[in-house]
């Protein structure tokens, strides 16, 4: 009775294990952005994707494990020729995908080494097709030509590179030295361009604003001049006025009997101031005959404001 309970406990253990075994071996859990290529009986079946995943015990076989993140691989430095016969050490970093887990197992045997040598034969052949003095402007055209031509010959292999970075260019010794006296030389001369337009505009600058400065002083004589000229007119019509005003007021004195003796005791006086002036300025003073003495002149004036009289009437 023991030996047959020993035996059944045995036998129950043993199919638990088994079966744990068997569990353990059928089922499957795949991570995120990873797949699984299963083999039946040495051939491909299926590829297992994120997720629970079963299994055949002891027919079906994972044989790959392949990541479908983007990953990014070093190109190592090589040399490469240019158009105008010039070497240069150049390097890069490529970033590729798999896309296809059943090409990428089954298309090459190492897609990472085989695509790194695809980037390395490409990058010697599209530098070779530029001048040296072209790979540092279009590096940006390099990178993605290299990236064209990859994916058209990787597309077997189920891979497919994002994008290709260079990330040195190194020229030779001597190459370096000419450009550096090359951008030397032409730094000198964008500074010298740069020095004499700002002489030629200082130049210009000083050249207008002299020729401001003698418009606004001709403007400046120019209305001086004028209001001269028109203070002087106005001061010639207001004495031209004053005059005529006088003239009138004398003409209105004139018409009556005292009017005319206060104008002839006027031109009297003039008369004696015009003689004395002449005394002072001269030794010599020579006396007038009757004809020319005061009291003709007198007359004489009076004679001239008699015919103004008889002339206007009215007045």
């Amino acid at each position: 009775m023991n030996e047959t309970i020993e035996i059944l406990f045995n036998f129950w253990v043993g199919f638990a294990i088994l079966a744990i075994i068997l569990v353990k071996t059928s089922v499957r859990f795949v991570p995120q952005n990873r797949a699984y290529v299963v083999e039946r009986f040495g051939k491909y079946n299926k590829t297992m994707l994120a997720g629970l995943n079963f299994l055949i015990p002891f027919m079906d076989k994972v044989s790959y494990d392949r990541s479908l993140k983007e990953i990014a691989v070093d190109v190592p430095s090589q040399s490469a020729i240019t158009r105008d016969n010039i070497s240069l050490v150049v390097d890069g970093v490529l970033y590729l995908k798999v896309l296809d887990p059943f090409k990428a197992s089954y298309g090459v045997d190492d897609y990472v080494y085989a695509v790194t040598q695809l980037a390395q034969t490409t990058m010697r052949s599209e530098i070779g097709k530029i001048e040296l003095d072209k790979t540092f402007e279009e590096r940006e055209v390099l990178n993605t030509n290299i990236v064209a031509q990859i994916n058209e010959a990787s597309g077997p292999w189920g891979v497919q590179v994002l994008r290709y970075e260079i990330k040195d260019i190194e020229p030779p010794r001597t190459v370096l030295e000419a450009m550096e006296r090359q951008m030397k030389a032409e730094r000198e001369k964008r500074a010298f361009i740069l020095e004499s337009e700002g002489e030629r505009q200082s130049a210009i600058n000083v050249a207008e604003g002299q020729k401001q400065a003698r418009v606004l002083a001709a403007e400046a004589d120019k209305l001086e001049q004028i209001l001269n000229a028109e203070g002087e007119a106005q001061a010639i019509l207001a004495v031209a006025d004053a005059k005529a005003r006088a003239l009138e007021v004398i003409g209105a004195a004139a018409v009556d009997e005292k009017g005319q003796k206060a104008i002839q005791l006027n031109l009297a006086e003039m008369a004696i101031r015009a003689k004395e002036a002449i005394a002072k300025q001269s030794s010599v003073v020579l006396l007038s005959d009757e004809k020319t003495g005061a009291a003709n002149m007198v007359a004489e004036a009076m004679t001239i404001i008699n015919s103004l009289n008889k002339k206007n009437p009215q007045a």
